[in-house]
């Protein structure tokens, strides 16, 4: 018996895009004015799990995407994730159900330990996350964001505004920062769940 899969595309499900400078001084300008009215929540990870500090400690903030000031910034990075894709991966989006979330790694410790964007119920629809470096990369020490792809890990680029586009199940870490203060935005675009 054979299965003949129609309108079949290469893809590189292992591969992630950037945009050098994804960001202009002034759009990231106008992201700190935009931060500056939200107030902070200590980050969450899973309500099962004890010690969240030892695997994630950060503060965040969310810009909703029903607020009419924040749709130029889900514009451009849907635009970013949909050239993405298009290049790399050929998953069928069709929206985004979290808000952009606005991350702060302060210089005692503040670290994202290995995980994947994806998990259950709402999180089964994620397959494309973007994030934007919003902080110069000589304002901290310590913050690197890292995929482990197989065996290997690659160290990302630091540049103040530039964009890492990938798929949502790569391994992906924040070492800890040990001094100053990393800023990052975070997306993820969603579809039907991976079968």
């Amino acid at each position: 018996m054979s299965i003949i899969l129609e309108d079949f595309r290469e893809s590189e499900l292992d591969n992630w895009y950037w945009f050098q400078e994804a960001l202009t001084n002034d759009e990231l300008a106008k992201i700190e004015a935009i931060q500056e009215g939200i107030s902070f929540t200590k980050a969450q990870v899973s309500e099962k799990l004890v010690d969240v500090a030892f695997y994630r400690k950060s503060e965040v903030k969310w810009f909703s995407k029903e607020t009419l000031e924040h749709r130029w910034l889900y514009e451009k990075f849907v635009n970013m994730v949909t050239e993405s894709n298009r290049a790399l991966w050929n998953f069928e989006l069709t929206g985004i159900f979290d808000d952009l979330q606005y991350t702060v790694y302060n210089g005692e410790g503040g670290h994202f330990d290995w995980h994947m964007d994806i998990g259950k119920g709402k999180y089964s629809r994620r397959k494309v996350s973007i994030t934007v470096q919003l902080s110069d990369p000589d304002e901290y020490e310590g913050g690197d964001f890292e995929f482990l792809i197989g065996n290997e890990i690659t160290k990302l680029p630091k540049k103040k505004g530039c964009a890492i586009v990938f798929p949502s199940y790569f391994l992906h870490r924040v070492t800890p920062v040990t001094k100053g203060v990393r800023k990052s935005l975070v997306l993820w675009v969603s579809g039907q769940p991976f079968r």
